[in-house]
């Protein structure tokens, strides 16, 4: 609670040290805008390419010479288990709107826009919450905006080649009868592989999300290792709606989630530690 009293009382850029409420939305608009101008910057360079990005980026998964394929061939063989290597499939694509394949390149140039610029995203919204900082809050940060982009590109990077080449093979291959001819709209491809991308790289943020929320006093390492059961499930039960229905694949999603959990863990128990260490010196001090 100690940074909030700061961040609506103390800001380190004013002479003064003080800040008003108004003066708080000013520089937070500042900060907005210029992320917004770094996405809009980052999404204009891909807007100059899009035709090559959507057809050997978007659509690598929905390829069967995709690179991620070959590496789950190659897996298989030194495993020896054959389920690893993916069925051959065809997918047909469609637009039914006029403007459509038009608003599918802004689209696909402010996502990828919003991903190549979140380091600076993540910064401006660092520098906005700095100067609320005590000096030792400060020190205990550092990396911040390092660590969460590298885990917020790790979460694209998993999605995009691990789920999705699963998730766009088990779907394009089922067919409720033979009658039905998967014909897939573009927006409904888009949506689904920019959904995916988008929110792994968010849950891929649980380790710094868990560090700040155990700072804050909200969470504790006894709470996550006494509900530690519950979110094996949890993550068993996500792991298996995201893959095809068999053991491996959904092993292959869900130890890196579990893992991620368990890293979660870790930060907070050495959070917690860090902090008793403090008070004690502290405590120490004032006698």
């Amino acid at each position: 609670m100690s940074i909030l009293k700061n961040f609506l009382n103390n800001r380190g850029d004013d002479p003064k040290g003080e800040m008003g409420f108004l003066d708080h939305i000013d520089e937070l608009r500042i900060h907005i805008i210029r992320s917004a101008i770094a996405v809009v910057v980052c999404a204009v360079l891909v807007f100059i390419k899009v035709e090559w990005i959507f057809d050997n980026i978007i659509l690598g998964p929905a390829k069967n010479d995709f690179i991620a394929y070959r590496w789950f061939c190659a897996l298989g063989r030194l495993l020896h288990y054959d389920g690893f290597c993916l069925n051959a499939f065809h997918l047909k694509f469609q637009n039914t709107t006029l403007s459509g394949q038009f608003m599918m390149s802004m689209s696909v140039s402010m996502m990828l826009g919003f991903i190549l610029a979140f380091p600076y995203v993540l910064w401006q919204l660092w520098k906005f919450i700095k100067p609320a900082l005590r000096p030792s809050e400060v020190k205990m940060a550092n990396g911040l905006v390092f660590w969460c982009s590298l885990l917020f590109f790790c979460g694209v990077a998993f999605s995009y080649f691990i789920i999705a080449p699963y998730t766009i093979n088990f779907f394009s291959n089922y067919k409720l009868s033979p009658q039905f001819e998967n014909i897939i709209t573009i927006d409904n491809y888009y949506d689904t592989m920019s959904d995916m991308m988008i929110a792994l790289g968010v849950v891929f943020e649980m380790p710094m999300l868990v560090y700040f929320l155990t700072r804050i006093g909200i969470l504790t390492p006894e709470f996550l290792r006494a509900k530690r059961r519950y979110a094996f499930v949890i993550l068993f039960i996500l792991a298996e709606l995201i893959t095809p229905p068999d053991m491996f694949s959904c092993l292959l999603v869900f130890v890196p989630l579990y893992i991620l959990f368990e890293v979660s863990v870790y930060i907070s128990g050495r959070a917690v530690k860090a902090q008793r260490i403090k008070d004690a010196l502290k405590a120490k001090e004032n006698q």
